[in-house]
């Protein structure tokens, strides 16, 4: 009798009562996440509220700024680099070629550097070769082009400056001078790249955006020359100065000035936004569509368009597209919409007439 002391017996009726229990509520664990395509980042999921809460800017490699800041930035490195070692500094009739085409492969490869970057980083290789031809085609002879109406305008605002009794560089009103001569090669880049992309609208914000960059490099190239002493630093660093601020100011206008856009959510281009300025706007799988949407077999090469039709956006649908949680063929797109098309989401936002 005092063996069955302490010890706990299990009959084959408990046995078949814990097998037949229903789970409790709440007990059991959350089901195993489901298994589905690779998850890109996305800076925010369409079920995670309206779209107009979307603020998120994305990563600074998406930001228009950025990436022309930077192609400005290399294409006057590239003409420095090339022109500086036949680059002569002393009196007029010493000079080499590289006093010649310093300017003129800056402006030249300036406007590659803005004709190519968004097709960089949206990684369309057929829009990378086919815009770089077309920036090297309209720069080339624009680059000697404003190369000489930049030295004619200096030249005037040389005149007047010296009529003010200037006579050094070190004389900020001799930077201004410079500034004014150099937004001239601010209005080529904004005119390349407005072409490029095939917008009036991008031509003219290329325009305004280059003439304030171009401005600003050109103020600070004096100044710059004056901290660092040595005329090969001071070209370097002020011409590159130059360029970066001028791709930069570039994207700052563009973005501050749109009016409509697509920001990608869900993708590979998550943070990327597609400020909508043609009449109709291709979206597909083809790499000559306006957005290309690349790695998804689910994307047809001509997926679905977006048409203006008088004041209105038109969303028409050849391959599947849901938007805001239903698939659609034709739709007019509103303010805060959430657009997906295979695994890319977009939120439509555009600002308050």
């Amino acid at each position: 009798m005092s063996d069955e002391i302490g010890k706990i017996k299990i009959t084959l009726e408990d046995v078949e009562n814990i097998q037949d229990a229903a789970p409790q509520p709440g007990l059991s664990g959350p089901p195993p996440p489901p298994v589905g395509p690779k998850n890109y980042g996305r800076v925010s999921m369409a079920n995670e509220g309206p779209a107009s809460a979307v603020t998120a800017r994305g990563p600074v490699y998406m930001q228009a700024w950025f990436y022309l800041g930077l192609a400005g930035l290399v294409g006057a490195f590239l003409a420095w680099a090339i022109c500086e070692p036949a680059f002569v500094d002393g009196p007029a009739g010493q000079e080499q070629w590289g006093n010649s085409l310093i300017f003129p492969l800056m402006i030249i490869f300036m406007s590659l550097g803005f004709g190519v970057a968004e097709s960089v980083v949206e990684r369309s290789v057929q829009k990378v070769a086919l815009r770089g031809l077309l920036s090297l085609v309209i720069g080339a002879p624009l680059g000697f082009v404003f190369y000489f109406v930049a030295n004619v305008v200096f030249n005037i605002a040389l005149t007047v400056v010296q009529g003010l009794g200037v006579a050094s560089a070190a004389n900020p009103v001799f930077w201004v001078a410079r500034a004014v001569a150099w937004i001239v090669f601010g209005v080529a880049g904004g005119v390349v790249y407005g072409l490029v992309g095939q917008s009036g609208k991008k031509c003219l914000y290329g325009i305004i955006g280059g003439m304030i960059g171009a401005g600003i490099g050109g103020l600070a190239f004096d100044p710059i020359s004056l901290v660092l002493g040595t005329a090969t630093l001071s070209r370097a660093f002020g011409m590159m100065m130059f360029g970066a601020t001028t791709g930069v100011a570039m994207g700052m206008v563009e973005n501050a000035l749109k009016s409509r856009w697509l920001f990608v959510t869900g993708g590979p281009l998550a943070g990327k936004q597609f400020i909508l300025y043609k009449p109709l706007t291709s979206m597909g799988s083809r790499q000559g569509c306006d957005i290309y949407l690349f790695k998804d077999p689910s994307v047809l090469p001509s997926h679905a368009n977006i048409e203006l039709r008088g004041n209105k956006l038109w969303l028409n649908a050849a391959g599947g597209v849901v938007v805001n949680g239903q698939q659609v063929q034709q739709r007019s797109l509103n303010h805060g919409d959430l657009v997906q098309i295979g695994r890319y989401s977009f939120s439509y936002q555009e600002k308050a007439k």
